[in-house]
C-alpha cells in the first residue's frame, strides 16, 4: 500500500544498517517521509549516551539521504517528545518503526483517536541482526564490536 505521508523517527546517531533499513521501508510506502530526529535534551531524558550532537546527526542523515533517496520529498523535524508530530498532524497516514519500538503506536493511535484523528498505519520491520546474531546498534557500533553493516570487529 502506498501512503501521502509516512513517519519514521529514531536517533540516528550512527548511521547503520538498520537505519536504512527503517528508512528504505518508508520510502517504499510514502510519497513524503517525516523523519524525527531526537533532540539532545529528549536524548538525555532518555538516558542513551550518543557520539554525535544533533546538529551533526541531522547533517550526516541529510547528507546520507540525499545521496540514497535522490528526488524523494522528506522533512526532517527535532523530536522532543516521544510522538513529535504524529499525534498533531492528520496528514500523516502511516508509520514506520521496527518491532522494538511497535508496542509504543498502541497509545499513539490512543492519542491521535482522543485528538479526533485517525489510526496511523502501523508497519513494523524486523530489526536487523549482525553477524553475531545479536542486534544492530549505534551503541555496539561505538564499544567497537561491529560495522555499521553488522560485521563483527570483535566479541563481546
Amino acid at each position: 500500500m502506498r501512503y501521502r505521508v509516512v513517519a519514521v523517527g529514531g536517533t540516528f546517531d550512527i548511521l547503520h544498517k538498520g537505519h536504512i533499513a527503517l528508512l528504505d521501508k518508508a520510502f517504499e510506502v510514502g510519497d513524503h517521509v517525516i523523519i524525527g530526529v531526537t533532540s539532545d535534551s529528549l536524548v538525555a531524558r532518555m538516558g542513551k549516551r550518543i557520539s554525535n550532537d544533533y546538529s551533526r546527526r541531522v547533517r550526516n542523515l541529510s547528507s546520507m539521504l540525499v545521496n540514497r533517496y535522490p528526488s524523494r520529498r522528506f522533512d526532517i523535524i527535532m523530536l522532543d517528545d516521544e510522538f513529535g508530530p504524529t499525534i498533531t498532524d492528520p496528514s500523516i497516514e502511516a508509520i514506520v518503526v521496527s518491532r522494538e519500538t511497535e508496542h509504543k503506536c498502541k497509545r499513539l493511535n490512543e492519542i491521535r483517536e482522543a485528538n479526533g484523528m485517525k489510526p496511523l498505519h502501523i508497519i513494523a520491520i524486523d530489526l536487523l541482526l549482525a553477524d553475531d546474531g545479536e542486534r544492530i546498534s549505534s551503541s555496539r557500533i561505538r564499544a567497537g564490536e561491529i560495522d555499521a553493516d553488522g560485521r563483527v570487529l570483535r566479541s563481546k
